[in-house]
């Protein structure tokens, strides 16, 4: 018997309406993803990716059809229960890495913890993560901009970590990163894969596309191809 998917869409569409006209961003898209599978979503600019993304992190919702999220369909939580849905299932990892200037590394891992539990971290984990994404103890009062780029990105890592998600969203996580510490970030992403994370990732990049098991090609918010496999009815 097939497990249930952990991210089930079922003939999604989204269409944003603008002043003078509408956008189908997502037409008809139906895909299912299974507990522990790292799948690359491709496609060129304006192809649907990033919402095909926003909609499988709940940060919008379908025009039309349905969204379910670990057997829970999102058209049925009420907007305490979408908060708490990505916040302690989703870790989002972003290319600009929206760190918060303000706050030191440790603070901004720690953020998340704050905002679930409305206290201060005592545990020391912030501090676990930020050492098993290799920041030194020395860099943890650092705000984000006395640190590399690729430091940031390790950082985020961190953070989108912290609540312990099942599944670990990415938008284009080595974009703005050297070959060198984007094959870093991507050992990473490959060893939280293995431990039992569900990862998906969007990137146009073909060479860090090879570090998903599975790849998904999206054209004119269409699915085009799912691991090579063309499809013709989405």
């Amino acid at each position: 018997m097939t497990p249930e998917p952990v991210i089930s869409l079922k003939n999604v569409t989204k269409v944003y309406v603008l002043p003078s006209d509408e956008v189908v961003a997502l037409d008809d898209v139906s895909l299912d993803i299974q507990k522990g599978e790292f799948v690359a979503i491709m496609g060129p600019s304006g192809s649907g990716k990033s919402t095909l993304m926003n909609q499988i992190g709940c940060l919008d919702l379908p025009t039309s059809g349905a969204l379910y999220i670990d057997g829970r369909n999102v058209r049925d939580l009420n907007d305490d229960e979408l908060t708490e849905l990505r916040r302690d299932k989703i870790g989002y990892i972003f290319q600009k890495f929206n760190l918060i200037p303000l706050l030191d590394l440790r603070e901004n891992v720690e953020y998340p913890l704050i905002l679930k539990h409305k206290k201060k971290d005592e545990s020391g984990y912030p501090e676990k993560l930020l050492k098993m994404v290799g920041l030194e103890d020395k860099r943890f009062k650092h705000k984000p901009a006395e640190i590399s780029g690729g430091q940031q990105q390790r950082v985020a890592v961190a953070r989108a970590l912290v609540n312990d998600p099942a599944i670990l969203l990415c938008d284009e996580p080595t974009g703005n990163l050297d070959s060198k510490t984007s094959a870093q970030i991507m050992d990473m992403l490959t060893v939280l894969n293995r431990e039992g994370r569900t990862i998906v990732m969007v990137t146009h990049e073909d060479d860090i596309a090879e570090y998903a098991q599975r790849k998904i090609v999206i054209s004119d918010g269409r699915i085009l191809s799912d691991n090579g496999r063309y499809l013709n009815d989405n």
